[in-house]
């Protein structure tokens, strides 16, 4: 098995780091800034930076914010929200990120997945899926915080967008999202045996348990994590330190 990566998902709105139950409900949390250099001292592998309102209102990322902790922060850096077309991506990696994830414009012009891995990178492009279980069983991905169903078939989608060139899958079920009772695992494993480009898993995590369970059914390169940090339930310390204890190979923070 690679290392193990632990990213914190930080989702931002009007400047303020917040956090939801479902992707609604949205309760304020502190400064995103302060949030994101704990993570990198605690060992983060990378942080997961999103501006959750940014294509709601039709706007671009608000990368003001977050070129305030840029220079603090050597690890990698992932910015989501608003990202309409290779402009926009060419204004981001120019302020320091080193990835950029796509959700609703990716859904809606696919072909900027391929003009970014063209110009960039397939590294530099994630594709973020906000996946909802649908009656049938399957799952449709979403777009605006989990609020539009696209119709579009997730294990379609992820295969699809593989092929048009991104590099990696963020994954996050809003069905769990901040619930902390455990991820959906099913729906893990179907994504990960889909593709063959490396699969970012979250939502619903509430303990160490759950983080092992994504490693190891999953079978992820990396975990998304923002409640059991945002409150403080664990530290990335913590976290693997007993993924280590079990068996489970993680990154060492070199930066300590």
């Amino acid at each position: 098995m690679s290392e193990i990566r632990i990213i914190p998902r930080l989702e931002v709105k009007s400047g303020r780091l917040i956090k939801g139950i479902r992707m609604e409900g949205l309760r304020q949390i502190g400064h995103p800034t302060e949030f994101a250099k704990s993570y990198f001292t605690q060992g983060a592998d990378e942080i997961f930076f999103e501006d959750i309102v940014a294509s709601l209102y039709d706007r671009k990322f608000q990368k003001e914010i977050f070129q305030k902790f840029t220079e603090d922060i050597s690890i990698p850096l992932c910015v989501a929200g608003g990202i309409r077309n290779i402009d926009d991506v060419y204004e981001l990696l120019k302020a320091g990120a080193d990835k950029i994830a796509v959700n609703t414009h990716g859904i809606q012009r696919p072909h900027l997945i391929t003009e970014a891995a063209q110009a960039f990178g397939s590294q530099c492009v994630v594709l973020q899926v906000q996946a909802k279980q649908q009656p049938g069983g399957t799952w449709n991905a979403y777009t605006q915080s989990g609020r539009e169903n696209t119709g579009v078939d997730v294990l379609e989608w992820v295969q699809k967008a593989q092929d048009l060139g991104a590099g990696e899958i963020l994954l996050v079920s809003v069905d769990r999202d901040g619930l902390h009772r455990g991820p959906d695992l099913e729906l893990i494993e179907k994504v990960t045996s889909r593709v063959s480009i490396p699969v970012i898993a979250g939502g619903g995590v509430g303990n160490i348990d759950h983080i092992e369970a994504i490693i190891r059914q999953g079978k992820v390169r990396a975990v998304a994590v923002s409640h059991v940090l945002h409150f403080g339930l664990n530290t990335i310390q913590e976290i693997k330190q007993e993924l280590s204890s079990r068996g489970i190979s993680v990154r060492e923070n070199t930066d300590e």
